[in-house]
This record gives C-alpha cells, sequence and structure tokens, in this order.
C-alpha cells in the first residue's frame, strides 16, 4: 500500500481527498494536518510514502515548508497541489525538492497517476511542464521575466489578484490581513514596474499568469 499524508487548511479538502483516494485500492491516508507548522510538529511520527501538499495556507507554506520538510530527511516524496496552472511556480517548487505537480482541477485518474508515478519513479512532471523544463534548460533562450523575481507569496498574490479579487478578499483567503496584501501589492507593483492593478492585470494576461 502507498501511504499519502495530506497537508492542507481547508476540511473540506482533506476530508474530499481522503474520500476519493478510498477509490484507488493501493492507496491509504495514513494522516493530515492543517498547515505548516502542525506538519513539521508531527510529520516525523507517521510513516508515509507521500505528501500531499497545498502550496497556499496562512503562515508556514510554500517553498519555504518544501525547503524545510527537505531538510528534515524524511523518506517521503512531496506531491505539491496548487490552485495555480503549471507554469513558473511549478518550476520552483521542482527546484525547491517537491517530487511533482499537480492542480487542483485535476482529475482522480490524473491525481491516482501523478501518485503512483512518484512512488515508484520519484518524480511526476507533465507534458506540459516538461516542456516549460526542457526550455528553460536551453542556454539563452530567453532572459528573466520580472515576475519570475517574486517570492512564492508575493507569486500567489500576483495570481489572485490578476484574476479580478480584492485586497481585502485576497486577505480572507490567505487568512492574512488587509495591511499586509497591500504591503505584497506595493512590492509587486515595484518588481514589475507598474502602478496600478489595471497594469497588474494587464501584465498577468500578457505572460499568461491567468488566461
Amino acid at each position: 500500500m502507498i501511504k499519502i499524508f495530506i497537508v492542507d487548511d481547508h476540511e473540506i479538502i482533506r476530508e474530499g481527498l481522503k474520500n476519493l483516494l478510498k477509490e484507488a485500492t493501493d492507496l491509504v491516508v495514513v494522516g493530515e494536518a492543517q498547515n505548516g507548522t502542525d506538519v513539521l510538529q508531527n510529520i516525523k511520527n507517521v510513516d508515509c510514502d507521500i505528501m500531499l501538499l497545498d502550496m497556499t495556507m496562512p503562515g508556514h507554506s510554500g517553498l519555504d515548508l518544501i525547503a524545510d520538510l527537505k531538510k528534515m530527511k524524511l523518506h517521503m516524496h512531496i506531491l505539491v497541489l496548487s490552485i495555480h496552472p503549471e507554469g513558473k511556480l511549478a518550476l520552483r517548487t521542482l527546484r525547491a525538492g517537491a517530487a511533482g505537480y499537480v492542480c487542483k482541477d485535476t482529475t482522480l485518474e490524473d491525481l491516482v497517476i501523478a501518485i503512483r508515478k512518484v512512488y515508484f519513479k520519484g518524480r511526476y512532471i507533465s507534458t506540459t511542464l516538461a516542456e516549460q523544463l526542457a526550455f528553460d534548460l536551453i542556454p539563452g533562450q530567453r532572459e528573466q521575466l520580472l515576475h519570475e523575481s517574486l517570492s512564492s507569496r508575493e507569486q500567489e498574490i500576483l495570481y489572485l489578484l490578476a484574476l479580478g479579487k480584492k485586497v481585502k478578499d485576497v486577505a480572507v483567503d490567505l487568512k492574512l490581513s488587509v495591511s499586509t496584501i497591500f504591503i505584497y501589492r506595493m512590492r509587486i507593483f515595484k518588481k514589475l514596474h507598474i502602478e496600478s492593478d489595471v497594469e497588474l492585470m494587464h501584465y498577468a494576461f500578457v505572460h499568461k499568469i491567468v488566461e
């Protein structure tokens, strides 16, 4: 049996994943956590093969959490589950030590395929992500884009703002204060050389951060 540990701050998602994974006879959920602090404190006591890790949680999350988990040298693979489409964030999670990246809107069949590939082969990379990796490995292929300098949290907030969400709504989604989101927003504006939400949305559309 492939032993799964689920990390997501939404109980309904954790319960949904557990119910879906029951349909696969070779998978079993052996534990769960609702945030990064919780998983760092308890994962050493759990024997698991694959961690399904949400990238967007309040507090300790994202690339920093992956790095901390890898430093613990646990005998498990990290498969990232994210609301963000495959792109630069996915590449950064792989470079941070994740074994694969799956969007949350994927089908149960594809998720199970990803879990099995990570378990047996140590890595899951979709065709789309493989093409992006190959493209990025070509020396001198292109210069770094401005949004690639953003931190993982800044990229999450950029994506949500680009969807047209208000600052207060982003704060609710990420369980952060409105003032904190405003600070991140100012940093994003500075790094992208823009001055308004309209410019932010245009930038995101041009660079296919949102469709």
